[in-house]
C-alpha cells in the first residue's frame, strides 16, 4: 500500500494551487489540511494527522451547558458587549488570578474571537504606537499563521530563534535588535508552538527588564498555560507554582489565554485578552491623532481595532467561557490534568519515532534538560530539509508542517500528538519502519 499512488497524490496537489515540492512545504496549515484529506477521499487510506493542532479531548460540558442555557434565555437575539459581558470579565480576572498569579482588573479582561483575533488585532495596533516602530519581533520557532497576519496587515516581522541563545545569551540577542529602534512589539508562546521549549524565569526576566528599558511591548500566548507537564505540582487554583509570566517582570505586556487546549473548546473560538492595567490606560499620541481620541489603549484597542474585525464575541460563547473559568478557579475543571494526556501521547510517539530513525529536532530546554513531553513537538530524518521530509511522508500517509514555516533555524518538522488515536500507534509504527527502511540507505 505504501507509498501511496504517486499520480494521485501530484494532482491532488496540483488542485490546490501546489505544483512543486516547494510550494507544499510552505502551504499554510489548513491548506495542508485541505490537500490530505482529499489525499484521503482519492485513495480510501486514513491519514495519521500531525499537521492540524486541534484537540484530541471533549469539550468541557460546563461551558457547552452554559451556553445552551444562556441561548434559551434568548441572548441570541442581543449584540455582546464588545467588551465583554460582566461574567467573562469577572471570571476572565479570577482565573488569570489562580493559575498565573496576577493581578488583571475586570476592565483590563477583553473576550476575542479565539487568540488568533486577539494577536491580529494586537499586531494591527501595536504597529501604530509609533511611526518610527514598524517591526514585530517573533521568538522563533512560532506559531506561523501570526506571522502570516503581520504580512496581512502590512507589518514587517523580525525573528530570533530562541533556541541558539538560552540563559543569559538572549539578553545581549535580544539588546542588539531592540537598539535598532525598530521594534514595536514582541511575540512568543512559553510553551513554545512548535518546539514545545519553556523559557525560564530567569529569561522571562531578562525579556520584561529589556522591554521596559526599550519600550517594547510584549504579546505573551499561554495557548498552553501550564502545560509544562515536567512540573507535577501545577494546576491547583490560588496556589503556587503559577504559569512562569513576564507579567511579573514588565508592565508592557498583554497576555492572550485561550480555551481552545485548555478546555478542548476550539470550535468556540474562545479567548481573552488579559491587558496590564498600567499599559491598558496609557496614552499614545500617534493612536490620538490616528483616530481622533484621547489615545488610550485599552479603549482604542477594543473600539477600534477589535469592533473593526468582529462587533464583539459570540454572545453564548461568552457565557460558555465565563463558566468554565469559573468552574476551573472552583477545581471543578482540572484542566492540567485532563490535558496531560497530551504528554502521555507525545512520549509514545517520539518512542516510536526514535526507534525507526528519525529525531527530536529541539531536544533540549535551558540548562541542558530534556524538551518536556506536550501538545507539539518536533522531528527530523538524518540531514534532510523539512520541505524534503514532508515531501516524502505524504506518500507514506504521515502528515505534519515544516519547520521553515516557524521560522526555525533547525530543518525538521512540527508534530501535534493530539489527533493521534490510540489503535493508530500500531499503523504509526508500520508506515515509519516501512519508510525507514526504503530511505535509510540513501
Amino acid at each position: 500500500m505504501f507509498p501511496l499512488n504517486k499520480r494521485i497524490v501530484d494532482n491532488t496537489c496540483r488542485d490546490f494551487g501546489l505544483r512543486t515540492p516547494h510550494e507544499l512545504g510552505s502551504a499554510s496549515i489548513r491548506q495542508l489540511v485541505g490537500v490530505v484529506r482529499d489525499i484521503e477521499r482519492a485513495t480510501g487510506v486514513e491519514f495519521i494527522h500531525m499537521e492540524l493542532g486541534e484537540p484530541g479531548l471533549p469539550s468541557e460540558t460546563i461551558g457547552i451547558w452554559a451556553e445552551h442555557e444562556a441561548l434559551l434565555r434568548g441572548c441570541g437575539a442581543h449584540y455582546p458587549l464588545i467588551t465583554g459581558i460582566p461574567e467573562v470579565k469577572h471570571w476572565g480576572s479570577e482565573f488569570v488570578r489562580a493559575f498565573i498569579g496576577l493581578d488583571i482588573p475586570d476592565e483590563c479582561i477583553v473576550p476575542t474571537v479565539g487568540s488568533m483575533q486577539g494577536a491580529f488585532a494586537l499586531n494591527t495596533t501595536m504597529a501604530q504606537l509609533d511611526a518610527e516602530r514598524d517591526t514585530v519581533l517573533f521568538l522563533d520557532p512560532c506559531f506561523p499563521v501570526q506571522k502570516m497576519q503581520c504580512k496581512v496587515i502590512g507589518v514587517k516581522v523580525a525573528s530570533l530563534d530562541v533556541g541558539t541563545c538560552r540563559g543569559e545569551a538572549l539578553a545581549g540577542e535580544l539588546e542588539k535588535i531592540f537598539q535598532t529602534g525598530k521594534i514595536a512589539a514582541m511575540l512568543f508562546s512559553n510553551p513554545n508552538n512548535p518546539s514545545w521549549m519553556c523559557l525560564t524565569e530567569r529569561e522571562l526576566e531578562i525579556i520584561g527588564r529589556l522591554a521596559t528599558e526599550y519600550n517594547v511591548l510584549v504579546i505573551e500566548d499561554l495557548a498552553y498555560l501550564n502545560m509544562d507537564f515536567r512540573d507535577t505540582k501545577r494546576g491547583t487554583p490560588y496556589e503556587p507554582p503559577y504559569q512562569p509570566t513576564v507579567g511579573r517582570y514588565t508592565n508592557n505586556v498583554v497576555h492572550l489565554i485561550s480555551c481552545s487546549k485548555m478546555f478542548s473548546y476550539a470550535g468556540q473560538r474562545a479567548a481573552i485578552l488579559a491587558v496590564n492595567p498600567y499599559l491598558a490606560k496609557r496614552e499614545f499620541p500617534a493612536l490620538a491623532e490616528r483616530y481622533n481620541n484621547d489615545g488610550q489603549f485599552l479603549r482604542t484597542l477594543v473600539y477600534f481595532t477589535l469592533y473593526s474585525l468582529s462587533s464583539g464575541v459570540t454572545h453564548s460563547v461568552q457565557f460558555g467561557m465565563a463558566a468554565m473559568f469559573k468552574a476551573a478557579c472552583q477545581g471543578k475543571i482540572p484542566f492540567v490534568q485532563n490535558t496531560r494526556e497530551y504528554a502521555r501521547k507525545a512520549h509514545r510517539i517520539k518512542e516510536i519515532m526514535q526507534a525507526n530513525g528519525f529525531h527530536v529536532v529541539y531536544d533540549k530546554d535551558a540548562d541542558g534538560l530534556d524538551v518536556g513531553d506536550g501538545f507539539f513537538f518536533t522531528f527530523g530524518y538524518k540531514d534532510w530539509t523539512g520541505e524534503k521530509l514532508l515531501n516524502k511522508l505524504i506518500y507514506y500517509g504521515i502528515s505534519a508542517i515544516s519547520l521553515t514555516n516557524t521560522g526555525a533555524v533547525r530543518e525538521g518538522m512540527r508534530g501535534c500528538a493530539s489527533a493521534i488515536r490510540e489503535d493508530q500507534f500500531p499503523e504509526l509504527e508500520k508506515r515509519l519502519k516501512k519508510f525507514n527502511e526504503d530511505y535509510q540507505s540513501e
